[in-house]
């Protein structure tokens, strides 16, 4: 159900988007940090929601990517490829000194 809202919300964001843009088609001026320059308004539109997009998935990714290297690091420590038998600390152990302690 989650993806279904998902793709609703971006297809009824996309066509706001459309709408919007289509409606203003008129030419304006842009300044550039090395100019100026005229260009029909719905693709300053369109150009600055795909950076959007491209800057957004980005870092999506990016921490998609840093995700999936800490839940690799963690299933290696679980199945005890980089734990030290003898500093091994379950948690059994965690509760049988804590009921030792409050006696």
């Amino acid at each position: 159900m989650k993806g279904q809202t998902y793709i609703i919300v971006t297809v009824v964001f996309a066509l706001i988007i459309a709408i919007f843009a289509v409606i203003n088609v008129e030419p304006v001026e842009v300044n550039y940090l090395f100019g100026t320059g005229r260009a029909p308004l719905i693709l300053i539109i369109l150009i600055s929601v795909l950076m959007g997009v491209v800057v957004t998935a980005t870092v999506g990714l990016f921490r998609l990517r840093t995700a999936n290297k800490e839940i690799k690091r963690l299933r290696s420590e679980l199945s005890g490829e980089n734990l030290d038998p003898s500093t091994e600390f379950t948690a059994t152990n965690s509760l049988d000194s804590g009921e030792k302690d409050r006696q």
